[in-house]
């Protein structure tokens, strides 16, 4: 702990000169986007479309304009560090802290990098005006400590929002029209912090609502096989191998149940469940090797835990509490409908705890309406173009492993290896990342397709920033 201290002390002091500066305007300036992957684009999906306040006077209200017209953006995907969900199972809170303070730092300095032959070149980027938590689990961790770090550039005006407040909104919302169990499927390391569970529970006072029922489901390898963690899934894997941490029928902690298989319908073509054979010819273990499979594991998960824990009120809303889940929103609608008419000898097994229509709530919307209502109330709104049509420069960054460490391990995929990403220690002051652009390489052309069709509007900022895309 006195080494998280320390360096958060020694980041604050290094913001020492930019605070002196004390007439700095960031009207003009990007709106920072941060997540530990690229679901946070979901975020910023919203805000590029959201149409609901009016922009003169600030009101709710629809008034035919884009709440956001005239603002750009710096993305940013701690892509090298993800998942951020197992750093409370790895006891590694505060080394998870660490890195969400240095992504802050980065958003506010003037220079990024780009590899031209061996080399790292600096490159010029200015610093951002907000910073949007879209992430979950940064969110229940660090929201404290991202505050107070933005308050030691508070002579520049630097709000913060995080994603879980909306959400919660949006679920108890929901709850005045008709009281159910709350659902909260998300990050293992998000459901650990219980952020949701309390957020909700202390909004609820306000509402006048009493005695809410709140199940959670932490979604292990789901996040990371939406972008491609190579310890959850490798689309090109055939057979079972070493190094896989999802689900399994040996995974003490994630067991897939076979008295469950019927009800988890498992997808096993294209090699999405990948079987481990002994010399009988037997599947003695299988490994999850796609998205929709995780979805299908984990809502059953949720479901039997329900059903053990006689949960009486059945589940009617289901918070997607990481920003990932949305862009598998209608795989999770599909199955949740196949589980409410799942029966067996005539008995449906589900619908004691699963209402026949779940309210899913993506705080995405939420997230970009209250960034909205803090950008006009602390007169952040761009002014130099925000009249005109002008596209502004958006820009996309990732941090990758930093190969110049000699200490550094890689998998084969270039990414850090699990063992060396969770036994890292905080308080080291080593540069473990380096911040580049968005390319074909650190990305694949299989995720950018998916962003092309379930986020079109960022797709299109994207083919204007990101070389090779259309």
């Amino acid at each position: 702990m006195k080494a998280f201290h320390l360096f958060l002390l020694m980041l604050v002091l290094s913001f020492e000169a930019i605070a002196q500066k004390k007439e700095v305007k960031l009207n003009n300036n990007p709106i920072g986007v941060f997540d530990s992957g690229t679901g946070g684009l979901t975020v910023l999906e919203a805000m590029l479309t959201l149409d609901a306040f009016n922009n003169v006077t600030g009101k709710p209200g629809a008034d035919g304009k884009l709440d956001f017209a005239g603002e750009y953006y710096q993305y940013l995907a701690d892509q090298a560090n993800m998942p951020y969900g197992n750093y409370a199972a790895e006891q590694k809170t505060d080394l998870l802290k660490e890195h969400i303070l240095k992504n802050m730092n980065f958003f506010l300095q003037q220079t990024f990098v780009t590899k031209e032959k061996e080399n790292w070149m600096p490159q010029k980027k200015l610093s951002v005006k907000m910073i949007i938590l879209a992430c979950n689990t940064a969110t229940a961790y660090a929201l404290p400590e991202v505050k107070k770090f933005s308050q030691s550039v508070s002579d520049v005006t630097f709000p913060v929002i995080g994603v879980i407040e909306a959400g919660s909104k949006a679920a108890l919302d929901y709850q005045k029209k008709q009281q159910g169990t709350i659902g909260v499927f998300a990050t293992a390391g998000t459901v650990a912090s219980n952020g949701y569970p309390l957020t909700l529970q202390a909004m609820a006072k306000s509402y006048g609502m009493n005695n809410l029922s709140i199940v959670s489901q932490g979604g292990v390898g789901l996040a990371e096989s939406i972008d491609r963690d190579w310890s959850y899934y490798i689309d090109t894997a055939k057979t079972p191998r070493k190094g896989y941490k999802g689900p399994s029928y040996k995974n003490e902690n994630y067991p897939i149940d076979t008295a469950l298989l019927e009800m988890y319908r498992f997808n096993k073509s294209y090699n999405q469940l990948l079987c481990e054979y002994d010399d009988k010819g037997i599947c003695t273990d299988v490994q999850i090797n796609e998205p929709a499979n995780y979805v299908r594991y984990h809502l059953v998960s949720l479901l039997e835990k329900m059903r053990y824990n006689k949960v009486a009120s059945p589940m009617n809303t289901l918070i997607l509490g990481c920003t990932h889940y949305p862009y598998m929103k209608d795989t999770i609608q599909k199955v949740l409908v196949e589980l409410y008419n799942y029966q067996k000898n005539g008995n449906y097994r589900y619908r004691n705890v699963l209402a026949n229509h779940v309210q899913l709530i993506d705080p995405a919307v939420e997230t970009a309406k209250a960034a909205y209502v803090v950008l006009h109330q602390q007169q952040l709104k761009n002014t130099l173009l925000s009249n005109k049509n002008t596209d502004l420069s958006n820009q996309f960054f990732i941090a990758i492993p930093n190969t110049s460490l000699a200490e550094v391990s890689l998998q084969s995929d270039g990414w850090f290896t699990y063992q060396y990403k969770y036994s890292r220690v905080a308080g080291a002051k080593k540069q473990y990342v380096q911040y580049v652009p968005f390319d074909t390489n650190n990305i694949s052309l299989a995720t950018y397709d998916r962003f092309k069709k379930v986020l079109p509007h960022v797709y299109k900022k994207l083919s204007g920033a990101v070389i090779g895309l259309k």
